[in-house]
């Protein structure tokens, strides 16, 4: 991986924590300055969601960022909101986790893709395509 997709990664879970808000916020929300945050999370997180699609592979993005979510926003839950604690929960959450982590990592980069590199043995390859990309 290299280092400008580093910061795309960042911002997958800058995302991701905008979404945890908007989660928060559609259960929560009871006033106007509260609805109007949580539309403004929504914009946030769904804009840089996009943004960051163009640039990694866009599955793996929507599943690290789904994951993420997911899992900070039961989090955000027991903590904040007194949803009351299990470890059955808390397993879950670390399955979802190692899940999003292993596909992250098993996951080509575009760049790999487009240079021909293989990115288990850093090893030029030949495109199936013959070279040609559409």
């Amino acid at each position: 991986m290299s280092q400008s997709n580093n910061k795309y990664w960042l911002l997958v879970v800058l995302a991701a924590c905008f979404e945890v808000v908007w989660v928060i916020g559609l259960k929560h929300a009871d006033t106007a300055l509260e609805w109007t945050v949580t539309a403004i999370a929504i914009a946030v997180s769904f804009g840089v969601l996009l943004y960051t699609s163009k640039k990694l592979p866009t599955s793996t993005v929507y599943a690290v960022f789904v994951g993420l979510g997911t899992a900070a926003s039961v989090v955000a839950e027991m903590t904040l909101f007194d949803v009351p604690f299990r470890w059955s929960k808390i397993a879950f959450i670390a399955l979802l986790l190692i899940g999003v982590i292993g596909l992250k990592l098993v996951t080509r980069e575009r760049e790999d893709v487009k240079a021909g590199v293989d990115r288990e043995s850093g090893k030029h390859v030949q495109s199936s395509q013959g070279g040609k990309r559409s």
